[in-house]
């Protein structure tokens, strides 16, 4: 089902090129030949088709260059992956029940939540492994002990058994 809901809908990348192309329609009729002529009216009166003709080519190679620098910066930018990736991300979004996370205006108070669940996480794991180093030394300390008795035990031996000997 997630297909037909695809082609339904177009891609941002799609919407995009759309909003280029009417740009440029819209530029080409905001420059249009009765604004040229005006601007070259001496030229025109003496050259009508010329004038025709270098306007036509004027505005040929305005959308090329135009369209050329557009395309550079979408491949620049990876601009048709991005637009990809957000179409992917919205279409997730969709099935999402919970309202997304928007920040609030003050910088502070969103890093503060978004830090303090982390920090608190962080210190729960930093208190479990001190207990876990703690119960570990605690049983080092034991063994310490338990072989210093030994050695006691041991020297305590050796000099009753010296004494015998003598």
């Amino acid at each position: 089902g997630g297909g037909s809901a695809l082609s339904s809908d177009p891609g941002r990348a799609q919407v995009f090129t759309t909003v280029v192309d009417t740009f440029l329609e819209k530029l080409v009729a905001a420059g249009s030949y009765q604004r040229f002529v005006n601007c070259y009216r001496c030229f025109y009166k003496l050259q009508p088709q010329l004038t025709r003709s270098i306007y036509d080519q004027f505005i040929s190679q305005l959308q090329a260059s135009i369209k050329e620098e557009i395309q550079e910066v979408k491949n620049e930018g990876n601009l048709e992956g991005l637009f990809s990736s957000l179409d992917k991300i919205v279409e997730e979004a969709k099935d999402r029940e919970e309202p997304a996370w928007r920040p609030s205006g003050i910088p502070e108070e969103d890093v503060r939540s978004t830090m303090v669940p982390y920090l608190l996480k962080h210190r729960s794991y930093l208190r479990r492994v001190l207990r876990e180093k703690e119960e570990e030394n605690r049983k080092v300390a034991e063994s310490v002990l338990m072989g210093r008795d030994r050695i006691a035990e041991l020297q305590q031996l050796i000099q009753a058994r010296q004494q015998a000997w003598q």
